[in-house]
């Protein structure tokens, strides 16, 4: 990541490592502890003590490549995307779709912003997309340069519709399903009320991102990364979409198409997404009678430009890696739940959002925290009074949101270092906008609490 010059906040890279040593000095002062699990299920009321060994002084660094061992299937997937993007721009199709858009929508930023940000969305909150989103980080950067805008608008049209779409989630089946199915619930139930929180909360965000850009073209120094530089984000001169170039695009969107519908029905992952993209590489390099050798060298300098990105991901997950050898996750969570049983109703479901909230530093994962959270806050809804579609809800809230700003989170801090946005600037940007979207999660819980909703 490019970081401006005098700037005094740490790297991404040096807050991740930072974020590993206090991990394994968490697990020198917190008592070691687990629940019992069944199936990968936490058991109610099953938390213990357990006799742990302490960390190895220098778990911190054996712990790295462990990290990226265990992070291995999505550092391949960013470099090998990256490799194919650079055989797609090479084709100079990237290049004439992106000028096609910048033409059609140049001068309605509401269409383009507000479109792109509901169709990210859309696809979390139906087939739980994220990493897939990675590859349209350098393409959304370009476009916004072009149109006078900045790499934060790029970015946070992705982030601000995967965030929304994950904490909104009407049939996600990495967080929504797995988490009904714990609570005992019938699948996909209560998803009208989500549907209405999602359209309220993308008006909402679209509203942030828009005000962001109408400041920051009003007076391009107040924009958060004005002194950051982005060369190699230019556009060329040609950008004629020729034939070749539109089979290109064609074979580009089938290969989406092909992708969301293997997501969706198929239960692909990242193998079979990576084997999508090469496919597509290799039509286009057909299509387009690009040479072999030239093809090589663009897929080298894709992958070499993601490289860094790679690195932040594989350290991101090693703080995982030492909490779990440390045994004190289960701790943490076990502490944070238990107070909420004194609670009435509705301070309850907010105490369980909060509870979520800080659950995604430790757990990012968000079919792992629904594992390890959901049979501990379903039991606790009964104890409370409210429903356990409530207690699905102040779940998703907080797993979804929160994804837009903890360090913890791979993803996040990948696409950062694919963008060159330093992450104290991202947190300027999306602050104010968790604290609206926090507002509408703590109304929607107190009103789902009032109203029985199930």
């Amino acid at each position: 990541m490019t970081e401006p010059r005098g700037s005094r906040f740490p790297d991404a890279l040096v807050l991740i490592f930072g974020l590993i040593l206090l991990a394994q000095l968490a697990t020198y002062v917190l008592p070691a502890g687990e629940f019992d699990r069944e199936s990968g299920q936490v058991v109610r009321d099953s938390y213990h003590a357990v006799e742990a060994e302490p960390l190895p002084v220098f778990t911190f660094l054996t712990a790295v490549p462990a990290g990226l061992a265990d992070a291995a299937d999505i550092i391949f997937f960013i470099l090998i995307v990256g490799g194919v993007f650079g055989v797609l721009r090479a084709t100079g199709a990237v290049d004439a779709l992106i000028g096609l858009a910048i033409h059609r929508l140049g001068g309605r930023p509401v269409l383009l912003v507000g479109g792109m940000v509901t169709l990210f969305a859309l696809g979390s909150s139906t087939v739980g997309m994220a990493e897939e989103y990675m590859p349209f980080v350098p393409l959304l950067v370009t476009m916004c340069l072009a149109l006078r805008m900045d790499a934060v608008v790029g970015l946070g049209i992705i982030y601000v519709g995967a965030g929304v779409g994950y904490a909104c989630a009407a049939l996600n089946p990495f967080t929504v399903v797995i988490a009904q199915d714990i609570a005992g619930l019938d699948l996909y139930s209560g998803q009208s009320v989500r549907w209405l929180l999602l359209a309220v909360c993308l008006v909402v965000g679209v509203h942030h991102l828009l005000r962001y850009v109408d400041r920051m073209q009003a007076d391009p120094e107040r924009s958060l990364v004005h002194d950051v530089s982005y060369t190699g984000f230019d556009l060329p001169d040609d950008v004629e979409l020729t034939r070749a170039r539109l089979a290109v695009v064609i074979v580009f969107v089938a290969g989406i198409g092909l992708f969301v519908y293997g997501v969706g029905v198929r239960e692909w992952y990242l193998t079979e997404l990576t084997a999508v993209f090469l496919a597509m590489a290799l039509v286009a390099v057909a299509v387009t009678r690009l040479s072999p050798n030239r093809a090589a060298g663009a897929f080298y300098t894709g992958a070499a430009e993601l490289t860094a990105t790679a690195i932040i991901v594989g350290f991101a997950r090693t703080i995982q890696v030492v909490l779990t050898e440390g045994q004190v996750i289960d701790t943490v969570i076990n502490a944070l739940a238990t107070p909420l049983q004194a609670f009435p109703g509705q301070v309850a479901a907010i105490g369980m959002l909060a509870v979520q909230t800080a659950c995604n530093l430790f757990i990012p994962s968000g079919s792992g925290q629904a594992y390890v959270t959901m049979p501990i806050m379903a039991p606790l809804a009964d104890l409370t009074g409210i429903t356990r579609q409530v207690s699905v809800l102040a779940y998703q809230f907080g797993d979804g949101f929160t994804n837009m700003v903890v360090p913890t989170n791979a993803l996040l801090m990948g696409m950062l270092a694919l963008a060159r946005i330093p992450y104290q600037r991202w947190l300027r940007f999306v602050g104010p906008l968790l604290l609206k979207l926090y507002a509408v999660a703590i109304l929607a819980l107190i009103l789902a609490v009032q109203l029985g909703y199930d």
